[in-house]
């Protein structure tokens, strides 16, 4: 029987440039050539979801990676610069960042690393939780914001958190761009002493050390270069609970960052076009008007003589109407009200968990002897809080706005309704027609306060009025506010305007009047990512590279090697600590793959080394160094699992057409310790220099291999964790799905067997076991399509229960229950 069980395949509508399998579910996630992004199930290649190209977003997916607990899928997208974060159970986008430099590859790792400190801080609750009420969810009926923070769940922020333990997304890109953020979300890291564009790399779990592969290109026209490059990245590791600490703290920063904007989002999708109606209305009767009489005189005669002019009355009549009037006078009530809700319950909130969390940053970088060596700034933080401060202050200037707004076209509507009744000779209720002399003032100053021409304003805004005054903080522009909040006579301003102590105290948080809300939170913004940002500079500074190897040169023009078939992939193996890179140099039609081994820690028994692996006829168990046998090639290979590679194979060019082949290849029949010749390393050579020098294996594969039929394989995607592996044809379009690990039928069906047909020397038991099938088959009656076959045979020979007991007497194991009443030899 072929190794590998095959559960699914299909022929894909666009081509596949990247797969990868979840780490936690029997999920696999492709991003094809047009920029969708698909994941599918094992069970018969079932797709799950689908997230198309998005203008805002790119639609050149370029890497993938999954987050180890399996629940979060992150791809980098080269034409927009960004990379996403996506939910696994919806395709839905959960958080998002810009990166410098497209990204060519992606590693997301869990620290692995055991301590009772960091112990202790997994178990521990976490304070924010008891301390800070819930973030409130953002309500659904607003079309731009995240799905996490509008779910009726309150898990759901958590979930993007992730688990407590550190995981860290290691990004690469062109031109030596290579950044760790701490879970998918911060940066903790920005590395430099790489060059060239990135092509793979792997942190270790224990966060000592950081291998990339880097393609160079030293002229435009010259060849490229493959370099190997091993960073140490032991600061991190030095202080790992440190760097767990912060970086958890640094993804709260950022979740609330995002809660914030995408609440202020909400304000904007709140605050309604037609509030400028008023203002256009307005303009539009200045320009059309022949009379001297300025609008704000119009409408005082009115209020004071309850009688319009002629244009004013056909202003209101004509072009407002009374039912538009209690129309906008609806809308005004109802945007202001759910932009009030909005800046109570969600910017206050969020404002002050942020406060909270970066006070607490603020300890921890006063205690220097444990952050200071990892560029925690108190004062840079200080300024953070500040900034913070100062936006709580504007986001209340905006309420006392809507306040006094909706106050004042309460009573300017009420009053303008009554008039433009009369205007129309219609019945005035009587409760409407009362009006104080205290509601006569008040009109009266929301008048002179607000239609007052303002004839600079037309080049900034097209309108002589500004009438409604909350939509100019939801806009973000750097321009200064048309018509900011009037301190004249406020008691609180004068006293700190004439107080020389007080003007700067580091105790009050600066006040921007002249801004809109927008522009504080930008500023804001970018004060907390300058802040967070000096640790990743500091820690990235302290990497230092510890080796750089040159592989090998490859042509540009080289079209015949898949491009896959240049890349390197690593691997760590968690159990020591110990890197794997694999890679090939095309020397010819027979490939090799090369299995460079390097320890982070020298002084252990496992030694370093470059082998050489080739593939002779599988026919032949035993292992031969004869070159005369080698007959196949790699064209792809990832690590199934700390000791066995995943290749496909093809057949040498003399042979071609050939089907290809999937394999496990078990580093045990290469790595044999006491046969290994050591490989002198010669660092001012490239390795393609020094191939004859390399130790060479040819392995003969036993059972763990299988043909693909009908099938022209280029690519594979494993996880040995599901026992899984997905193929990949060359036109790109053609999957098979396998599970690799399955018992075999008879073996299977043999430890059952044996478990059931235990005697022990007991006669009891059989007796029993054939009392047992007995009564089975008095109980049967037909048999069905499937087994009618078989019917003839077993009523012309001996009862099918005595045959059953023989063959149980003599212990053979291959048999099979029909629908629990006939019993056959298989």
């Amino acid at each position: 029987m072929p190794a590998f069980r095959q559960v699914g395949e299909k022929q894909l509508p666009q081509e596949v440039a990247l797969m990868a399998w979840s780490p936690k579910r029997d999920l696999i996630a492709l991003a094809n050539r047009a920029g969708e992004v698909l994941l599918h199930r094992l069970a018969n290649f079932q797709r799950v979801w689908s997230l198309p190209p998005n203008e805002n977003t790119g639609k050149e997916v370029t890497a993938l990676a999954w987050r180890p607990d399996g629940k979060i899928l992150a791809f980098g997208l080269a034409d927009t610069k960004r990379v996403i974060l996506c939910d696994v159970e919806k395709p839905e986008s959960l958080h998002s960042f810009s990166v410098d430099a497209p990204i060519t590859y992606m590693h997301w790792m869990e620290v692995t690393e055991e301590s009772s400190v960091l112990t202790s801080f997994y178990n521990a609750e976490d304070e924010s939780n008891l301390l800070l009420p819930k973030l409130p969810a953002l309500p659904k009926n607003y079309s731009t914001t995240a799905k996490i923070f509008s779910e009726e769940k309150s898990d759901e922020i958590m979930k993007l958190l992730g688990d407590v333990r550190l995981n860290a997304l290691v990004l690469g890109g062109n031109s030596g761009f290579i950044e760790v953020y701490a879970y998918g979300m911060f940066k903790i890291a920005t590395v430099t002493g790489v060059t060239g564009s990135c092509r793979g790399l792997c942190l270790s779990s224990d966060l000592k050390s950081l291998s990339v592969i880097a393609e160079m290109q030293n002229s435009s026209d010259g060849p490229l270069e493959m370099m190997y490059f091993q960073l140490d990245t032991s600061l991190l590791s030095t202080y790992l609970p440190e760097v767990t600490r912060m970086a958890r703290k640094f993804t709260h920063i950022s979740t609330l960052l995002q809660y914030i904007k995408l609440s202020l989002t909400c304000m904007c999708e709140a605050w309604e076009e037609i509030l400028m109606q008023m203002d256009s209305r307005l303009t539009k009767f200045v320009q059309e008007k022949n009379t001297t009489t300025s609008v704000q005189d119009e409408f005082m005669q009115l209020l004071l003589w309850g009688k319009a002019s002629p244009e004013l009355q056909a202003l209101l009549m004509n072009q407002l109407t009374v039912k538009g009037l209690k129309k906008l006078g609806q809308s005004i009530e109802s945007s202001y009200s759910s932009i009030q809700k909005l800046v109570i319950s969600h910017l206050q909130s969020g404002s002050e968990a942020l406060l909270y969390h970066l006070s607490e940053l603020k300890g921890m970088a006063l205690w220097k002897q444990k952050y200071e060596s990892l560029g925690l700034d108190a004062a840079g933080i200080e300024d953070a809080i500040t900034a913070v401060g100062s936006f709580i202050l504007k986001a209340n200037e905006l309420l006392q706005v809507i306040d006094s707004s909706m106050k004042n076209f309460k009573a300017f509507f009420r009053w303008l309704y009554v008039a433009m009744l009369r205007m129309s000779e219609d019945h005035v209720l009587p409760e409407l027609n009362k009006m104080t002399q205290k509601d006569i003032t008040f009109v009266a100053d929301f008048l002179t306060e607000h239609f007052n021409e303002a004839p600079e304003l037309y080049n900034r805004k097209g309108k002589y009025f500004n009438v409604e005054r909350v939509g100019q903080y939801l806009k973000d522009e750097d321009d200064d506010l048309v018509s900011p909040p009037n301190t004249k006579g406020n008691q609180w301003f004068n006293f700190l305007k004439n107080s020389t102590h007080l003007k700067e105290s580091p105790l009050l948080f600066p006040y921007y009047p002249q801004k809109s809300l927008h522009f504080v939170k930008r500023q804001m913004e970018g004060i907390i990512d300058q802040c967070l940002q000096k640790p990743a500079d500091v820690i990235g500074k302290s990497v230092h590279q510890v080796i750089c190897i040159s592989l090998y040169k490859v042509s540009q023009s080289e079209e015949s090697i898949p491009q896959l078939f240049k890349l390197p992939f690593l691997w760590n193996n968690k159990s020591s600590s110990t890197h794997y890179v694999l890679f090939t140099m095309a020397e010819s039609s027979i490939s090799k793959i090369y299995i460079l081994r390097r320890h982070t820690d020298t002084s252990r028994s496992v030694n370093n080394g470059l082998l050489a692996v080739e593939f002779g006829t599988f026919l032949n168990n035993s292992i031969n160094e004869s070159s005369e046998s080698r007959i196949y090639s790699c064209l792809d290979a990832h690590f199934y699992d700390d000791e066995t590679v995943t290749v496909v194979l093809k057949e040498n060019a003399e042979q071609e057409g050939k089907e290809r082949i999937l394999a496990q290849l078990p580093l045990s029949s290469v790595y044999i310790e006491n046969q290994e010749r050591k490989f002198s390393w010669d660092l001012s050579k490239r390795l393609d220099e020094q191939c004859d020098d390399i130790s060479t294996r040819t392995v003969f594969l036993e059972s763990q291999w299988r043909v693909l039929e009908n099938m022209k394989a280029q690519y594979v995607a494993v996880n040995g964790i599901r026992k899984v592996s997905c193929v990949l044809s060359s036109n790109l379009r053609h999957v098979r799905v396998f599970e690799m690990d399955v018992e075999d039928d008879g073996e299977a069906e043999e430890e059952e067997e044996e478990e059931t047909t235990q005697t022990g020397g007991g006669e009891h038991e059989l007796n029993q076991s054939t009392d047992n099938q007995d009564n089975v088959c008095g109980d049967s009656a037909e048999l069905t399509e499937e087994t009618g076959e078989l019917e003839s045979n077993l009523d012309s020979g001996p009862d099918p229960c005595h045959w059953y007991k023989d063959f149980h007497l003599l212990n053979v194991p291959s048999l099979k229950i029909l629908n629990k009443q006939y019993f056959f030899l298989e």
